[in-house]
């Protein structure tokens, strides 16, 4: 295991993208090692290097990690995108579990029946009106950050997931001026701005190679 850090899964955003977003923010530098056949996955498999047989896999510090969330509160602790204090901790946690409930039926939509998308595409549109865009306009009025007054990971996750629902939803922040002025906020930072530009390791709209990708290599998950 080299001292890089190393990503390990499909060439698309799943569950990893949260994590390059989370490392581009902290300005760390990673590769990425994709997976593109069973076999690839199977050999991670039988080398012992996914403790649940599952991805995303992430190789930094010495360690090999596995489980989105736990990788990604290992990096907010290590570059300081954990706030200041356990209760501070305890506000990002609650946020980031609001937000991920979204984000995560966003990422889940390619994976559906054409019959189901249209349906589910409402349910999202209605969720993230009532559950989180209300919700953070309040919370952004009086503050440039979502806890305390440093950025974290859940401002992060914040400005990743309304980017989703703008892709199915142009016009969805069109109510809540204070995100879309936190979003020129945190975009502007160096780090993010660098992972917005072309070529970075940030990754499009899933298309039908990334999908197949999956499901053939992940088929025992689909039945």
């Amino acid at each position: 295991m080299s001292g890089k850090i190393v990503l390990y899964y499909f060439n698309g955003r799943g569950k990893m993208e949260s994590i390059r977003w989370l490392l581009a923010a902290a300005g760390a530098e990673f590769e990425e090692v994709f997976i593109t056949k069973k076999e690839d996955y199977d050999k991670l498999v039988n080398d012992g290097s996914l403790m649940f047989q599952q991805v995303p896999l992430v190789e930094m510090d010495g360690m090999q990690l596995v489980q989105t969330k736990a990788i990604l509160n290992y990096i907010a602790g290590k570059y300081n995108l954990y706030g200041k204090d356990l209760k501070e901790r305890a506000m990002i946690d609650m946020y980031v579990e609001g937000i991920t409930e979204v984000g995560d039926t966003i990422l889940s939509l390619p994976f559906l029946p054409p019959d189901n998308k249209k349906k589910q595409l409402e349910k999202i549109e209605s969720k993230a009106k009532e559950r989180l865009l209300t919700l953070f306009e309040k919370i952004l009025a009086n503050s440039q950050f979502l806890v305390g007054n440093q950025l974290s990971r859940a401002d992060v996750l914040l400005l990743e997931v309304t980017l989703l629902l703008q892709e199915s939803f142009p016009t969805i922040l069109s109510s809540y001026p204070k995100i879309q002025e936190f979003q020129g906020r945190i975009k502007a930072l160096p780090t993010i701005n660098k992972f917005l530009q072309p070529g970075s390791a940030r990754k499009p709209p899933p298309d039908e190679v990334y999908v197949k990708t999956v499901m053939e290599v992940l088929a025992h998950l689909f039945k």
